[in-house]
């Protein structure tokens, strides 16, 4: 068979599409194959990069050498530092899980281990994920001690002192399938009960868990990327490839967003979702899984800021030049009132 170009109009768009020409005998091959469907409208709601200022990160960026976490503010990327997609010994590094703190410090996740770095980008404290382990979920608590999960077998909630490297609590979370630690956690959140929320990849529900490790709480979830309990005691929650979830204390579904609720921007491997004080929610709309071609990731929609009505009032498409953001992993947006190390804030 012979591949042809056919014209394809798109709304007012015009493409190039492929088309074939051969067919099976006797069969016309005249009619053009349908064009795929665009992932994401030209016009995006919202200010784009200049609506709110934010830290943002994003795994497996497989287009660099290098991957890169920015702060963006006033609409432009004004700090940004960079790890080795591979580190010496050839194991890919992911930048997911994140946070700045009041003083500009941030706290940030390698996969193969844990950094918290100044503005002027000294690294303050580091560990490394021993073999057969990765580390994918840091939250700072207060300006000297940090709660992270180390997944593996066992896979561990510790909480650290970085300024003398103790480990002052460590708490054994269960999993699904203990040698696989890559499928294991992405977000686990201590709680202001000092209880422990955890989502279960492994296992597809997301667990609440007291202070000694033991379950209190549970609801079903398919593919739990992400955990936040709510200031109104419910639980919102990403779910990988099925949208994102709010649930109340009995674990009925009270809110959520889905593809359906928004066709004209297509929703890929959901990752970070956090509430807004005003109400609104903030999901991390990650590609690569999905979109396997790096030419068409500056097509899609990295962020979306949903209402309470589900009306997008933001969805963020930055792929280019200084603002290349690359896939979206973690978003802090810096205009929420809090304190993050605090815990104030709903993601």
């Amino acid at each position: 068979m012979n591949a042809l170009s056919c014209l394809s109009v798109i709304g007012a768009l015009a493409v190039l599409t492929p088309c074939m020409a051969g067919a099976a005998a006797g069969v016309s091959t005249n009619a053009p194959a349908s064009p795929a469907p665009p992932l994401s409208p030209a016009i995006l709601p919202g200010s784009g990069l200049a609506q709110h200022p934010f830290l943002f990160t994003g795994e497996w960026d497989t287009r660099r050498k290098d991957q890169i976490m920015s702060v963006v503010r006033g609409g432009k990327v004004v700090w940004s530092y960079s790890i080795p997609i591979n580190d010496p010994d050839g194991t890919l590094e992911e930048l997911g899980d994140a946070t700045m703190l009041s003083n500009g410090n941030i706290a940030f996740c390698r996969k193969i281990g844990f950094s918290i770095i100044t503005p002027d980008k000294k690294i303050l404290w580091s560990i490394e994920a021993p073999k057969g382990t990765e580390m994918h979920s840091i939250q700072p608590i207060g300006a000297d001690r940090v709660m992270v999960v180390q997944n593996g077998n066992p896979a561990k909630a510790m909480t650290i002192n970085i300024l003398t490297g103790k480990v002052e609590k460590e708490v054994i979370l269960p999993t699904g399938k203990p040698d696989t630690a890559h499928m294991q956690f992405r977000r686990v959140r201590l709680t202001k009960a000092g209880t422990y929320l955890a989502g279960h990849l492994d296992m597809n529900k997301v667990s609440e868990y007291d202070a000694d490790g033991k379950e209190i709480w549970s609801v079903k979830v398919n593919q739990p990327w992400s955990v936040v309990r709510l200031h109104n005691g419910n639980t919102l929650i990403g779910c990988s490839q099925a949208g994102v979830r709010e649930v109340n204390p009995q674990g009925e579904t009270v809110w959520d967003f889905t593809q359906k609720d928004f066709p004209d921007i297509k929703l890929f491997t959901i990752q970070e979702v956090s509430r807004l004080a005003n109400g609104n929610t903030v999901i991390c709309n990650w590609c690569p899984y999905v979109v396997k071609n790096s030419k068409d990731w500056p097509n899609t929609v990295q962020v979306l800021e949903v209402t309470p009505d589900k009306k997008v009032v933001w969805a963020l498409r930055s792929w280019s030049g200084d603002a290349d953001l690359g896939p979206a992993s973690s978003i802090q947006l810096l205009d929420e009132p809090g304190v993050a190390e605090n815990g104030d804030l709903q993601r």
